[in-house]
């Protein structure tokens, strides 16, 4: 006799969440199909799919999250597959959940760097995902802060509170010049180490604004796996453990941001949320304001306008009117640019006066924090270029593009070809088609120099400015300057 498959039990925890979301069967499994689209998964589920799932079939693959995650969206909180009676598997969304807890937000980004770091090839063709910024910035407005973050101070001793290390039962101590040289889980972690940290990240800023992201992006990736990790997950005070924090989410910000640089947008995406999730363990208000307005910038690149704008404003609401005026101008001007892009004249127009009021309100003596100190005339300048050109108001976009490029420092190289490509688009606009083209050859061969998607892709959209005059002599003489750049 032929033995008879096992008989599924039906999956009542599905069913009931269907129910609570007030879905249809096809309509979750549309959900589910276009979640797939998102994340590049071409996927045929239909009302007979749910069907078979609530009838206690277990979907493969990666349909277990993406249907915890539909229900995530929809229902507000964070779903696992388990809460869902299927079967766990790695969720194709990892990076993009809103940590519960300090602990499990160290979980989430070490698993996250520790990928990054590998040969996970696969993270960098990730899609960025426009509705996945709804959960994580509503759950930074309204979160309440952590009320601790401290982790297993050591055992007071003979040497005092801090105490000798017992190492471990049945393991031989280790060399004291081992100790000096390699940081494991479970030391104590001092002001030494977070100086530390904060050195790093001001290196790899440097290396970013000369070079663009790709150049040193995975060094950091590996110096956040070795060096940042085992310290977060280390002995530390409360006072400390927020100082670690902060810092962790800085470089954790800057890995977003060299990410987003080589168009890597869903890593990039993944990064920036677990920042702002360190930043809220730090107790930093003002730097998660900080980490939305970035997220927002990468939204304006994609043209994701509407969610740019509400990360603006959810920045401004999050860190309230008393922050300096340095940081209200920054919050305002990145307004700004979400509705240049949706091409909403007054809207932009009201952000980018609020933003220039702010600036000349700033004095010399305001505590401004180090993130927001790059923030001034000249970065003005160039959000009002950007602006203009977006709206294409040519002769303004000239005017502040050709300001910003006179008072921005060298070192902000990709910054300042970005700026030459907006007034080579604004000289291009108004008719004046040598000068447009001088300016786009010069920004052609300082893209050819850096490693930054975004510096090329600056480039190519100049280039699809020029076709309609591609026979004018001038073109061809700016695509043979190019051709020779290689």
């Amino acid at each position: 006799m032929t033995e008879r498959p096992p008989q599924r039990t039906p999956n009542r925890q599905l069913a009931a969440l269907i129910a609570e979301a007030g879905f249809s069967n096809a309509g979750l499994a549309r959900r589910v199909d276009q979640l797939g689209l998102e994340h590049g998964l071409d996927l045929r589920y239909d009302k007979t799919s749910v069907t078979r799932w609530l009838r206690g079939q277990q979907p493969r693959g990666t349909t277990p999250a993406l249907i915890a995650e539909v229900f995530t969206r929809r229902l507000g909180r964070r779903l696992t597959a388990q809460d869902l009676g299927l079967d766990a598997c790695a969720p194709v969304y990892a990076g993009l959940e809103f940590a519960a807890s300090p602990e499990e937000a160290v979980d989430i980004v070490g698993g996250l760097w520790r990928k990054d770091s590998g040969s996970h090839a696969e993270l960098r063709k990730i899609a960025f995902t426009p509705a996945g910024l709804v959960v994580p910035s509503r759950d930074w407005l309204i979160g309440r802060a952590d009320e601790r973050v401290g982790r297993g101070e050591p055992p007071t001793g003979p040497a005092g509170p801090a105490g000798p290390r017992v190492p471990p039962q049945g393991r031989q101590s280790v060399p004291r010049q081992r100790q000096q040289t390699e940081r494991g889980p479970g030391q104590r972690v001092g002001s030494g180490d977070i100086a530390a940290l904060r050195s790093v990240g001001e290196l790899f800023r440097a290396l970013d604004h000369a070079y663009g992201g790709g150049h040193a992006r995975q060094a950091l990736v590996r110096y956040l796996e070795h060096e940042a990790e085992p310290m977060l997950r280390g002995m530390y005070g409360e006072a400390t453990g927020r100082r670690l924090f902060a810092a962790a989410a800085d470089l954790t910000r800057l890995a977003g941001w060299t990410s987003y640089d080589i168009a890597a947008h869903g890593l990039a995406q993944r990064y920036f949320v677990q920042a702002l999730r360190l930043a809220q363990a730090a107790g930093d208000r003002a730097y998660g304001s900080y980490v939305l307005i970035t997220m927002s910038r990468q939204a304006v690149y994609l043209s994701h306008g509407r969610e740019a704008v509400q990360l603006a404003r959810v920045a401004q609401q999050g860190v309230g009117a008393a922050a300096p005026p340095i940081v209200q101008a920054l919050l305002h001007s990145v307004e700004a640019r979400g509705h240049a892009v949706l091409g909403e004249v007054r809207a932009c127009t009201a952000s980018l006066v609020r933003a220039e009021r702010a600036l000349e309100t700033a004095r010399p003596g305001d505590d401004v924090p180090y993130w927001a100190r790059f923030f001034d005339e000249a970065q003005l300048a160039d959000e009002f270029g950007h602006c203009h050109r977006d709206l294409q108001q040519y002769r303004a976009a000239a005017q502040h593009a050709e300001r910003s490029l006179q008072l921005r420092a060298p070192g902000y190289a990709r910054s300042r070809l970005f700026c030459r490509v907006v007034l080579a688009c604004a000289r291009l606009g108004l008719g004046e088609l040598d000068q447009a083209c001088s300016l786009g050859a010069e920004a052609a061969q300082q893209a050819a120099e850096m490693r930054s998607a975004r510096a090329h892709e600056y480039v190519r959209d100049f280039e699809r400015r020029l076709e309609p005059y591609r026979d004018a002599p001038p073109v061809r003489g700016y695509r043979d300057r190019v051709a020779a750049l290689g």
